[in-house]
């Protein structure tokens, strides 16, 4: 878990535009893993907020579908903030990064696309124990 938020991508998914709308297609090598996991967000509640873990192992792509909302990363030193909003972009998130959803715009969809299956063994859901784990890690180095 040596990754830090400067590790974050923004990727772009190709996009074919016709005059009837915009098609994006994800196959190949657009995202970095093969692909093991697809769920999506929505519905969210004004104010709501989502994420707030970190895997151990897991890569995500995220992608606003519809609307718009920020995610809030963080590596135990740094943070950054991304605004998602375009069907087109997806934020790759390597392993190792607490990441936190919030500001959801009206309708909007998140998509996530992980690299694994659910294993509950692979969050970190509580941010202290997350600073101790990256903490430690810097240690064994």
């Amino acid at each position: 878990m040596s990754t830090t938020v400067a590790d974050i991508q923004l990727i772009t998914i190709p996009k074919i535009e016709d005059f009837r709308g915009n098609i994006s297609v994800i196959e190949k090598d657009t995202i970095p893993f093969k692909c093991k996991r697809v769920y999506y967000l929505y519905d969210i509640p004004s104010g709501a907020k989502r994420g707030g873990h970190a895997h151990v192992e897991q890569h995500e792509v995220l992608i606003a579908l519809s609307g718009s909302f920020e995610v809030i990363f963080k590596d135990g030193t740094s943070n950054r903030r991304i605004l998602l909003n375009k069907p087109n972009q997806g934020c790759l998130i390597p392993h190792g990064i607490w990441r936190e959803l919030e500001n959801f715009s009206s309708g909007a969809v998140c998509l996530v696309l992980a690299s694994d299956e659910f294993d509950e063994s692979d969050y970190i859901r509580d941010y202290q124990d997350y600073v101790i784990t990256k903490e430690d890690i810097k240690l064994l180095k």
